[in-house]
């Protein structure tokens, strides 16, 4: 049974030296009470320090609240995370070496859990492969400070190469719920992503750990069903009743929205339609690779507007969205609210999904890319020195069917004119992306290559497609001139197609294309 107790009790369990895990996704399921009042007593007591640190997604604002909370020098030894882009605080002191700092990729992460609960000595698999993750590269390494320690090994079984994450003990973890019965049992109802409260809480306990949840609510013992229980009392030690301030549903809302937990389900409506634009047009091209049926993969920023395109020419229902917090179906929410969405289908845990992905489940994924080399490699994870990591990247890229990398040819202060069916280009943006070399590699086209996976390179004024030469120009935009906006731009000359071809003149007028897929 556990036991309730205050957050500055619960705190005051956490030694010198502990590993100390923290659940939840973003801003969802997030224990802010707890990171909050170990916040408190380390500024104000230098008490406790030299704490392993351990999350498997971003968690995070960028304002302080979240993983920023251990954003003190001598709280933390060392920071072992899926990605700490949220945290920027505690970012900026791994890239100055206070402590050595491990980016492992977020389904690995959440994978790795699930073997630390099971007693295995570590998680083996082929995820990570030719990235920065292998050891032939970084290692996962992001830091100097890291160099020290090998987290992660090279193994060769049947002439395949794999790679081998070791596992590791967790002292303490910090976990979500939103109600807690008098025995200590845990339901969900209120949390729109489940996240890893149940699989962090059996590797702490397994490890001979303490568990210790937040929760908003406390009630009676025989109130939950046993369905709506997501975790036991056996897993929980210690429950705090957080404050109405830190129990929020994420950090992208103070309020509660039952759409996203699936309390109810709000009308259908449609995503905000938003005028022309660049990101727009990336939208409008990526929504022809949609496949009819298939299971599709956004990832955050311009990713979303293949979604906005979806929803104005009426297939959305044709295909299932899915988000790496283990969330299927419905309307992606944006900005901190990635990781739910409005009237989803299903909610699961998030190593559950990572199942699906890993094993090739996702037809066609849609993400990000800040750099792309003469390679086709792209960087999402690490720039100019600065730790981000790289969240479900490498696990969604690596193993979709069909990766389509979606962003603006370049980046920090782009002007565009869209009109009669074509664009201009009235300033070009301050940043190269397309380079000789990226700094780090996210993701490997070698393994791309090897894999057989259709790989394309979605911008407002060209598209790009994998070959064996690297990325090669398949279609330029009306209005685009091939050598001012396109070969002069970049740090690499790319192959051009012998059958090069213009993107779809609808992709540049504001109004429904009338596609099919």
């Amino acid at each position: 049974m556990a036991k309730f107790i205050s957050s500055r009790e619960a705190i005051d369990l956490i030694k010198e030296g502990n590993t100390v895990g923290v659940g939840g996704f973003v801003g969802f399921s997030i224990p802010e009470e707890l990171l909050t009042s170990l916040e408190d007593k380390y500024v104000n007591e230098g008490c406790p320090k030299n704490l392993t640190v351990f999350n498997c997604a971003g968690i995070g604002d960028k304002n302080g609240r979240g993983m920023d909370h251990f954003a003190h020098e001598g709280l933390v030894k060392k920071l072992y995370c899926g990605h700490v882009g949220l945290a920027p605080k505690l970012g900026e002191l791994a890239a100055q070496n206070k402590f050595p700092a491990y980016m492992v990729p977020q389904g690995v992460a959440c994978h790795l859990v699930k073997a630390i609960a099971s007693g295995s000595p570590g998680l083996l698999t082929h995820v990570g492969l030719k990235t920065f993750a292998d050891p032939r590269l970084e290692g996962c390494k992001a830091n100097k400070a890291a160099e020290k320690e090998d987290i992660v090994e090279l193994m060769n079984i049947d002439d395949k190469d794999y790679l081998f994450y070791k596992s590791f003990p967790i002292d303490v973890c910090f976990i979500k719920a939103t109600t807690a019965d008098e025995k200590g049992n845990l339901s969900l109802e209120k949390e729109a992503v489940r996240a890893d409260q149940l699989s962090i809480a059996t590797a702490t306990k397994n490890s001979g750990g303490i568990v210790i949840a937040q929760v908003e609510k406390v009630c009676r013992y025989d109130s939950l069903k046993a369905a709506d229980v997501a975790v036991h009392s056996h897993l929980v030690d210690y429950v705090v009743l957080g404050s109405h301030e830190h129990n929020v549903q994420s950090f992208a809302t103070k309020e509660y929205i039952p759409e996203w937990s699936g309390e109810i389900r709000g009308p259908s409506g449609k995503l905000k339609p938003v005028e022309i634009c660049p990101k727009k047009i990336i939208g409008k091209r990526g929504a022809f690779d949609l496949k009819k049926g298939g299971l599709i993969n956004l990832g955050i920023g311009v990713p979303e507007y293949v979604a906005m395109s979806a929803d104005e020419e009426n297939i959305s229902n044709e295909i299932t969205l899915t988000i790496e917090s283990g969330v299927m179906g419905g309307v992606p929410a944006s900005g901190l609210g990635i990781g739910a969405t409005y009237n989803p289908d299903a909610i699961h845990v998030q190593e559950q999904i990572f199942d699906l992905y890993d094993g090739g489940g996702i037809d066609v994924a849609y993400l990000g890319a800040a750099e792309i080399d003469k390679d086709g490699n792209v960087n999402v994870s690490k720039f100019g020195g600065k730790v981000v990591g790289p969240g479900g990247f490498i696990n969604i890229s690596q193993n979709a069917k069909k990766v389509v990398f979606c962003g603006t040819f370049k980046a920090g202060g782009l002007k565009t004119e869209i009109a009669n069916g074509k664009i201009t280009i009235l300033q070009e943006g301050r940043s190269v992306k397309f380079k000789d070399t990226v700094e780090q590699i996210t993701f490997s086209a070698d393994y791309a290559k090897e894999s057989g996976q259709e790989i394309l390179y979605i911008t407002e004024r060209a598209v790009f497609k994998l070959t064996d030469n690297g990325p090669t120009l398949i279609e330029i935009a009306p209005g685009i001139d091939l050598q001012k906006d396109i070969l002069d731009q970049m740090e690499f000359k790319p192959c051009i197609s012998d059958d090069l071809k213009e993107m779809d003149l609808r992709i540049f007028i504001d109004e429904k294309m009338n596609i099919e897929i």
